[in-house]
């Protein structure tokens, strides 16, 4: 597929030959005798409205390889749900929704809270949870990857790419992070990635001193990217945030359950877009705003459990240091794409930083102030050990609202 090379953390794949998206698909066409591959696309009703997902749809009818396509469905009534069935009606894999709106789901979604074990609160993460949960009791797929759903440049090429490194059945990887270039429309994207999370890492270097986990995590050329590939028991055993936390609580969870040696990342795609969110300055619960508290606070939590310990004079110094590192990869970022001939907004990069510097204190004071927050959904072996018919009872009413009267 492709040469490699190790970056001293995990294995790096780069996508030097471009193979042809046909040549990858007829070997995974002979992998997936071997190791079934499935696909979880989470979604809102809204992106089934959108420009990507319609297109998205039409390189999936495509793919020759995958068993079965599992797309978890959020805010949708009752007729959108319907539209949802007709619409991914022409997907040629055993195709499911979960309608996580729905009766017969929200009763499952009650029991759980019941026993301590739901998500708290909507979003992408419990999403995912309920795919995974639903993917599991299935039994169709032992390669899961996943997607988001408002991609603009998606060719199928991406998802072969993808799934390559852990469907091959002579690689020991079980897990796969995709990465790509945040460029389109002549400017520099990826904002979170490059003005949050890369200056915040340094800035936990130099404040908590040098640590595997922030290593490991550097190490990822797009810790944020929404595509990643996986063995079907990795769903069992992690546990995964229910807000916009997910990608990196996904990836601290393998950190712990893993060896390094079996996760690797793979550039998937030569150009990327996607719907951008906005940055909500005065809407907290919203947009980048929520964003950066969000993964602000799955690093506190992460680093706390290694026994870091924090206190407001550590947030107010990690503030400092993260505000002299974001200012300073500004100015390189500025250097880069006015030598690759693109367009960057300094002002409005500058605005997002003080945003974000706001919420490094922000989202130091919630983790202060509710230590008995529970962060995680619990992992799929919890849950089937308190409940042990309930994914089984899951996939009853994952039939039910496709192939029956809702």
């Amino acid at each position: 597929m492709s040469d490699f090379h190790q970056n001293g953390i995990i294995t790096d794949f780069h996508n030097l030959t471009r193979r042809s998206v046909e040549a990858l698909e007829q070997e995974l066409c002979q992998f997936a005798r071997r190791r079934p591959m499935g696909l979880i696309l989470p979604s809102l009703f809204s992106e089934l409205e959108g420009p990507a997902l319609s297109a998205i749809v039409d390189e999936l009818v495509k793919v020759p390889y995958l068993n079965e396509i599992v797309i978890g469905l959020d805010r949708a009534d009752r007729e959108q749900f319907l539209y949802a069935r007709e619409f991914f009606s022409r997907l040629p894999q055993h195709t499911r929704i979960l309608w996580n709106d729905g009766p017969r789901l929200r009763a499952l979604d009650e029991e759980l809270e019941e026993h301590g074990l739901g998500a708290l609160e909507p979003g992408k993460g419990r999403n995912v949870w309920y795919c995974a949960g639903y993917m599991l009791s299935s039994g169709r797929s032992t390669v899961v990857g996943l997607h988001d759903c408002d991609i603009l440049t998606y060719e199928r090429g991406l998802l072969a790419r993808l799934m390559y490194p852990v469907a091959h059945p002579n690689f020991n990887y079980s897990f796969c992070k995709g990465y790509y270039p945040r460029i389109a429309e002549g400017k520099l994207n990826g904002r979170v990635s490059r003005l949050l999370v890369t200056p915040l890492l340094r800035a936990l270097k130099t404040v908590c001193g040098p640590m595997p986990y922030l290593d490991y995590l550097d190490s990822f050329r797009y810790p944020l990217s929404g595509e990643f590939a996986m063995r079907s028991e990795v769903l069992e055993g992690i546990r995964m945030p229910a807000d916009w936390g997910l990608e990196i609580g996904v990836l601290s969870e393998l950190q712990r359950n893993y060896s390094l040696r079996q996760l690797c990342q793979v550039d998937i795609a030569d150009a990327y877009d996607h719907k951008h969110q906005p940055v909500s300055e005065d809407d907290p619960d919203s947009g980048l705003n929520r964003m950066s508290l969000d993964i602000s606070k799955a690093l506190y939590r992460k680093l706390a459990t290694q026994g870091v310990t924090f206190s407001s004079e550590d947030f107010r110094t990690l503030k400092a240091t993260y505000y002299r590192f974001a200012l300073d990869l500004i100015e390189a970022y500025d250097h880069d794409a006015t030598m690759n001939g693109l367009s960057l907004d300094r002002h409005s990069e500058e605005q997002a930083v003080e945003l974000f510097a706001s919420n490094l204190l922000e989202a130091g004071n919630l983790f202060i102030d509710n230590p008995r927050e529970r962060p995680f959904i619990p992992s799929w072996n919890r849950v089937q050990a308190a409940v042990p018919d309930l994914l089984t009872r899951m996939h009853e009413a994952v039939e039910l609202d496709n192939r029956g009267k809702v």
